[in-house]
């Protein structure tokens, strides 16, 4: 297995090599990827490893980001080795380099892992296979890309090559545990399906009593020694006893702790019970900690930007693409529709007719399982699809390796072929993204992809930034696109980024830009003496510009500068253009 994985694994890495040679940065064009970056910046330049205070971001006292520590640390070390012989800048851009393709190889060998135990070697190749189709043509191992997510798929892989052990070896689901407890530390967005892990490991205790006692035990003490460990480490002791539903805190960590000692104590002391008395003991630990939820963290329940202002929601979460639903996606005829949830749907439907069949019942129950939570997860938010579209890959992986076998022994092998080939090609989430593409907006537009993003991109690159640079550092009232941006080219603070966590920074950004000129000018001299970033092809300036046809945004776009500011110059061609209030 393990020269496969490597096979796989290097094919893959040069892939993204010659992909990271073309960039035209080294960071990803992710907002986040950003901004990783800054609060990593932060980090190596002194800042505590307890405090996430992003000081340049927002209203006066900054904005406390919700982004683990544990992200950040691999990244830092990799550009304190670095530095020394390659500079701050270059340093940088190898540390971003190397740590998404670093992430490539654990994620080949779980999902390889999944496959062999699930299904023998030839599922361990097909999971390898469409794996290395899902890396190449996903955003989130490029060079570049240090958000948190790729970390979590890979987390998410190991814990479904732990959960098919059908051995149910100790070792497997202590790192089962293990890798859940982190997944939970590292962000919020994986909580729902580590929660159907725990769930699965729990129900497969109650069935199968002592024999999976010792699985149980591991995972259920790993998870609790975890994502304590995790915690203390990364939680500040003034902040040990708040609740946030965005990141590791008092709500999570209680309850995972508490559910995974739960399932521990109840391995060691009841597995001898009868299968009903282990239910029954299973009910027990679930009504105590649901109890305990609702008794600590009852708004961690609902979604936590649901108490966003609705301004917010009108002229930024709801244009956001990775946020929104299925049903948005669909009113708008998106092209990507099928690459988001088909993979997933499909995977669906082969576990529903596995277990119709009486085929693998229990893994197929485990898997289905997973791909739902995901599935469902995408159809509410479809950032979500890139979690169901990987998790997809086993059951596929399976119905290939029967339909491959067919297509060699049956009479009408034409016929049997044909279907093992279509069954491949529907697999993969990028031939839906490239039919879905081709259909909606025809092979021309599908040609000139890659410029969309040029025009208000080009208000957020190192050239537009220079001219801020050269201004002494200031507030700058910004749209949120640009935020991130801001802070890693200069030295400014920015008003706007795209985080819910300052709601008040982006607020009053939008306010300003829909007020009248009169109105706007009040609102300016309040913050003191900030410069104006303003962008016309910025989209959520456009929106903006669209909801107030006489307000300063609007003004400016058509050229009518108010007498209160004074345009300062700027390098042609960016589409930035600067503004001072007047002295």
């Amino acid at each position: 297995m393990s020269w496969a994985v490597l096979g796989y694994g290097l094919s893959v890495v040069v892939f993204l090599c010659g992909k990271m040679i073309r960039a035209a940065d080294y960071v990803g064009r992710d907002n986040d990827d950003v901004m990783r970056l800054v609060q990593v910046r932060d980090l190596l330049a002194g800042q505590s490893w307890f405090d996430l205070t992003q000081v340049r971001l927002g209203l006066d006292g900054g904005t406390l980001m919700h982004w683990s520590r544990l992200i950040d640390l691999p990244i830092a070390a990799l550009i304190t080795l670095f530095k020394p012989f390659a500079g701050a800048e270059s340093a940088e851009a190898m540390a971003l380099a190397v740590w998404p393709m670093i992430l490539v190889l654990p994620l080949m060998a779980a999902m390889g892992l999944a496959g062999r135990r699930a299904g023998g070697p030839q599922c361990m190749h097909f999971c390898l296979f469409f794996t290395a189709i899902f890396v190449v043509t996903s955003n989130r191992f490029q060079a570049g890309s240090i958000d948190h997510h790729n970390v979590q798929l890979v987390l998410a892989a190991v814990m479904i090559a732990m959960l098919v052990d059908r051995q149910y070896r100790a070792e497997s689901f202590a790192i089962a545990g293990v890798a859940a407890a982190l997944a939970i530390a590292i962000g919020a967005e994986t909580t729902p399906f580590v929660a159907v892990i725990c769930l699965l490991v729990a129900v497969l205790w109650a069935c199968e009593g002592q024999r999976f006692a010792a699985a149980a035990t591991a995972f259920g003490a790993a998870l609790a020694t975890t994502v304590s460990a995790a915690f203390f480490l990364t939680v500040p002791p003034h902040l040990y006893a708040a609740v946030t539903c965005d990141s590791l805190s008092l709500a999570f960590f209680s309850l995972s702790a508490l559910g995974g000692g739960l399932l521990a104590v109840s391995a060691l002391a009841a597995s001898r019970l009868g299968r009903f008395g282990r239910l029954l003991v299973l009910g027990l630990n679930g009504v105590i900690t649901a109890g305990f939820a609702l008794g600590i963290a009852p708004q961690c329940l609902k979604n936590p930007l649901d108490d966003l202002d609705p301004l917010l929601w009108e002229l930024w979460l709801d244009n956001v693409t990775e946020a929104q639903s299925f049903l948005a996606l669909a009113r708008q005829g998106s092209g990507g529709l099928g690459a988001f949830y088909f993979s997933g749907f499909f995977a669906l439907a082969i576990c529903a007719w596995r277990i119709r069949r009486r085929d693998r019942v229990a893994l197929h129950l485990i898997l289905g399982s997973l791909v739902l939570v995901t599935w469902c997860i995408a159809l509410m938010q479809v950032r979500g699809a890139v979690f169901s579209n990987l998790i997809a890959i086993l059951p596929a992986s399976l119905l290939l390796v029967d339909l491959r076998t067919n297509s060699m022994r049956e009479r009408r092998r034409a016929l049997a072929s044909l279907i093992y080939a279509v069954a491949v090609l529907v697999s993969v989430p990028a031939v839906w993204a490239l039919a879905g593409e081709l259909a909606t907006n025809g092979a021309a537009d599908l040609a000139g992809n890659g410029d969309r993003r040029q025009g208000w991109g080009l208000c957020t690159s190192a050239e537009a930034m220079t001219d801020l640079r050269q201004l002494p550092p200031t507030l700058v009232v910004d749209p949120s696109n640009m935020g991130a941006s801001i802070l890693r080219f200069t030295e400014h603070r920015a008003l706007s980024a795209p985080y819910h966590r300052n709601p008040e920074g982006m607020l009053t950004e939008l306010r300003i830009g829909l007020a009248a000129p009169e109105e706007a000018a009040h609102m300016l001299r309040r913050l003191g003496n900030p410069v104006i970033a303003f962008c016309a092809k910025d989209p959520q300036t456009r929106l903006v510009i669209e909801k107030a046809h006489d307000g300063l945004y609007s003004q400016l776009n058509a050229g009518k500068v108010p007498d209160f500011l004074d345009a300062l110059p700027v390098t042609p061609g960016t589409g930035l253009k600067l503004f001072r209030l007047k002295h």
